[in-house]
């Protein structure tokens, strides 16, 4: 978790909010920060959501929320109107696996809702502790998972940001499904569009889309991205890239073998692209995802005597069902229509093998191509690290007639020109490599790959939002590159 300071628009510490009073910044997202914070009635732990929206809000000097700017002012009050009505429907929510709101307010010009504060680790931290985890746990994470969620579709809601990081694993074991932050009524047709609200990899395509038709099937897509990440070690590759080249069954593939085949099927059938050809209700797939292996066990095997009773009772009801005598003429003999239906047969088995043969093929494809993107990349950081450490300085001869000549280029100058350009794409790949969760931002635990960005985290996150962003990643290495390059010339 990022220290408290780097959490500028966060409540002062030890501050009073009513009885509640604020001990420990939890998380910060788009929409809020959530507190851990200790009613002083009650004298117990509470888990506190203030609806502050980084990108609309800030906190001004006397601890009120305020729009950034008089255009962001009704948004701001779109967003907390929203956030209300959402709290009102999610106190009426009463179920083991849904995280329990105790009640809401409106303070500071904001709104807070109390919810019960939980111990535990989110599933994010517990994959990351115990990777690919076996089938039963996962089973036994989903049921109750599935159960809770089934309860707020029934009631025309979605939680649509479904994630590792909104699922809470108990002390005990028992899995919670938490942050519905961007929960939306979804009844009629009335769904209002948030571009903020998803997470590359675990959001379908209908949510990046306004005209995008959204019911259950989102969220079990997110669901199945949620086991996707469980059973790969990997994120799931986001909805948009896989119009282009769809690596999700690749990734599946090197599952087999660890899980069984119907769950690593459930699994892709939820992800599919198509919202239409993914699983249309909770109910329908949980049927499929928790369905057990059917294997004979040695325990299940008859034993002799029973198998000697069964032949028994097969043989009576043969003896019984046997037709009597009769004088009509026998049946026309009907072997054509068996033939007929054993070379259907054939031909179903021949069309299934080729198919079979080619997504065999496809996949591997797809593998190897990802294995040489990865030795390309390699090869060209090794590369460029080399061309950095054999760049032999300037001749003074060749640098005083560059001086003179005003309309020429100088070598130097081009150097590091290349160098930016290099450095900028370098830029984007490291920041996609450290980005883990894939949700566009790096925390103080993914920035730890940098030790100078470590170093100068909080100067970098220009907002304070307790993150850093691609922009501000790919600024605070222009500037780094320029430093050096100012120290080279010198």
């Amino acid at each position: 978790m990022a220290p408290t300071a780097t959490f500028r628009n966060a409540l002062p510490m030890q501050s009073m909010l009513l009885e509640y009073r604020i001990e420990q910044v939890l998380g910060a997202g788009g929409f809020g920060i959530t507190y851990r914070a200790r009613d002083t009635n009650l004298d117990k732990d509470v888990a506190i959501k203030e609806y502050l929206p980084g990108e609309l809000a800030m906190r001004a000097p006397d601890g009120n929320v305020v729009a950034q700017a008089t255009t962001h002012e009704e948004g701001y009050k779109w967003g907390l109107d929203r956030f209300l009505m959402e709290a009102r429907t999610l106190g009426k929510f009463s179920h083991a696996n849904i995280v329990r709101v105790l009640r809401y307010f409106e303070a500071n010009a904001t709104a807070y809702v109390v919810m019960d504060y939980e111990q535990g680790d989110p599933l994010k931290t517990v994959l990351q502790l115990d990777p690919q985890p076996p089938e039963a746990k996962l089973k036994a994470w989903l049921g109750p998972l599935l159960e809770g969620l089934a309860a707020v579709h029934a009631t025309g809601f979605l939680h649509r940001d479904i994630k590792p990081d909104n699922i809470f694993i108990r002390a005990d074991g028992r899995p919670v499904l938490i942050d519905f932050g961007a929960a939306r009524q979804a009844m009629g047709g009335a769904t209002k569009s948030l571009t903020s609200i998803l997470t590359p990899g675990f959001a379908p395509l209908e949510q990046y889309s306004g005209e995008g038709k959204q019911g259950p099937w989102t969220d079990l897509y997110a669901m199945g991205g949620v086991l996707f990440r469980a059973v790969t070690d990997k994120n799931p590759p986001d909805a948009v890239s896989r119009i282009r080249g769809d690596s999700l069954g690749a990734g599946l593939a090197a599952a087999r073998g660890k899980y069984s085949e119907p769950f690593l099927a459930a699994i892709e059938w939820a992800l599919r692209l198509d919202e239409k050809q993914r699983p249309q209700s909770v109910a329908q797939w949980k049927e499929a995802v928790l369905a057990e292996r059917r294997a004979a066990t040695p325990a299940a095997l008859p034993s002799a005597a029973e198998r000697r009773v069964e032949r028994t009772v097969r043989t009576e009801r043969t003896i019984r069902i046997e037709p009597a005598a009769s004088a009509e003429p026998p049946p026309r003999k009907r072997w054509p229509l068996y033939v007929a239906a054993a070379l259907i047969a054939l031909a179903g088995f021949g069309v299934w093998k080729k198919q079979h043969a080619a997504r065999i093929e496809a996949e591997r494809a797809a593998a190897e191509a990802e294995t040489q993107h990865q030795a390309a990349e390699a090869r060209r950081r090794e590369a460029r690290e080399l061309r950095y450490a054999n760049t032999p300085p300037v001749p003074a001869q060749v640098q005083a007639p560059a001086r003179s000549a005003a309309s020429a280029s100088p070598p130097a100058a081009a150097a590091p020109a290349a160098a930016a350009a290099s450095e900028a794409q370098d830029g984007e790949a490291e920041f996609r490599g450290a980005d883990s969760n894939g949700d566009g931002f790096l925390t103080q635990s993914e920035a730890r790959r940098f030790p100078a960005l470590e170093r100068n985290f909080q100067r970098v996150d220009r907002n304070g939002d307790g993150r850093i962003s691609r922009e501000e990643f790919l600024e605070a290495r222009r500037q780094m590159l320029e430093r050096r390059l100012n120290k080279q010339s010198r």
